[in-house]
């Protein structure tokens, strides 16, 4: 059964500033992540509930997972990902 993608506003808004060609990208490695569980995802530590984050190219997509959820949190540029 596939899980369902929640977006945050914040990460909705974050999607929309980006270009087409790499939103796009973002879009097609995130369906490919949570359908097959394939792709360059790391949780990241000190973080409570626990955060993961899926690397395409110079983005990075934060999430978080739930039972037949994945709430994206943001959709950001690898220099600001971690600020």
């Amino acid at each position: 059964m596939p899980r369902k993608i929640v977006w945050s506003e914040r990460a909705r808004a974050e999607l929309r500033g980006i270009d087409r060609a790499n939103a796009i990208r973002i879009l097609h490695s995130l369906a490919r992540a949570v359908f097959t569980g394939e792709g360059d995802i790391k949780r990241l530590k000190g973080i409570e509930p626990p955060e993961f984050r899926l690397r395409v190219g110079d983005y990075r997509v934060r999430f978080r997972e739930f039972n037949n959820a994945i709430e994206i949190i943001s959709v950001k540029h690898r220099r600001d990902a971690y600020r």
